[in-house]
């Protein structure tokens, strides 16, 4: 039995396929209820999605304008 090679796109490739569409963000509070999740969970690198996700969802909607 062989294994098959599995192709994968590079890092640029998929930044670059990734930047061609627009993406909505979800709501924060939702982000924030997910990223509380992960924490209960332990998922060190789910609180990290999170936190990120969060800010850019929050972008331009904190502080003063």
């Amino acid at each position: 039995m062989s294994a098959s090679l599995v192709r994968r796109p590079t890092e640029g490739a998929a930044i670059a396929a990734a930047s061609r569409s627009r993406r909505t963000l979800p709501p924060v509070p939702v982000v924030l209820a997910d990223l509380l999740a992960a924490y209960a969970r332990g998922d060190r690198r789910g609180v990290n999605l999170c936190a990120h996700l969060a800010v850019r969802a929050a972008e331009g909607k904190v502080g003063e304008q």
